[in-house]
């Protein structure tokens, strides 16, 4: 968001000047005289920033995978593309939607604003939709009074900051129409009173609201989500993920879809 509102803000600087050389400056310059150089730059910059925001605005944004919460379909270096126009055409900024398009489905690897802080993107799997009825009890996800099924794959090692080595349980999870896999721990969550998390922890069923959708990450147990911090709303929605365009630490990663 803040880099949106920084490209807008160079955009309209450098299209100004532009606009101002053609109707006023130009008219007064001698004949032969060479533009300003900040006319110049203006000139050379207002299109190609032009372009670059209507794709990072509209068609596809690229991001990086910060933590290890989505392990592990995503990884922490991962670069990906996120799909902008998936869930709708929207105001840059206002992220108000303009052309609606699809919404959100079961499954989906979405990004977001961070509820507590807009100016702050995740990103997490949509476990819940509007009205759908949750619960979570002994690592096991049911929706809607149908337990998910999930297939044990084995352990799975990987490092935390700090250099720990932690292992997990891996399972693959049908949610909706797709398959992935998860990473359980064989430890308790700390939840507020008050929060998703607890409510779960004690065998409670959570609705999820109008306008809004469960988020959860794929590492089961290490992962800030909806449990913590509440449901994500409609109007916080960036895009969807699909592509892995660069790790550069695991090369073999690079053109992996997004499932």
């Amino acid at each position: 968001m803040i880099f949106a509102l920084f490209m807008i803000v160079i955009l309209l600087i450098t299209g100004l000047i532009w606009l101002l050389d053609i109707v006023v400056l130009r008219k007064k310059r001698p004949a032969g005289a060479e533009e300003p150089i900040v006319v110049e730059y203006a000139k050379s910059f207002f299109p190609v920033i032009l372009v670059v925001f209507l794709v990072r605005s509209f068609i596809v944004e690229p991001f990086k995978i910060p933590s290890g919460s989505m392990m592990p379909t995503l990884l922490a270096g991962d670069f990906i593309l996120v799909n902008k126009f998936t869930y709708g055409l929207r105001v840059p900024i206002l992220n108000n939607t303009f052309i609606e398009m699809k919404h959100p489905e079961r499954g989906d690897v979405f990004v977001f604003h961070y509820p507590p802080d807009l100016s702050v993107d995740y990103i997490k799997r949509v476990v819940g939709l509007p009205g759908d009825k949750i619960r979570y009890q002994d690592k096991q996800l049911t929706i809607n009074g149908q337990p998910l099924a999930v297939q044990n794959v084995g352990d799975y090692e990987y490092v935390m900051s700090g250099l720990n080595i932690m292992t997990a349980k891996q399972y693959r999870e049908q949610l909706g129409a797709v398959q992935h896999d998860i990473l359980v721990h064989d430890v308790l969550g700390n939840y507020e009173a008050d929060a998703i998390g607890a409510k779960f922890a004690n065998d409670e069923e959570v609705v999820v609201p109008a306008g809004h959708y469960l988020a959860m990450g794929d590492n089961r147990d290490n992962s800030s989500d909806s449990r913590v911090w509440g449901f994500v709303p409609e109007g916080n929605l960036v895009g969807k993920a699909f592509f892995i365009w660069m790790n550069f630490d695991q090369g073999s990663r690079i053109g992996n879809a997004i499932q």
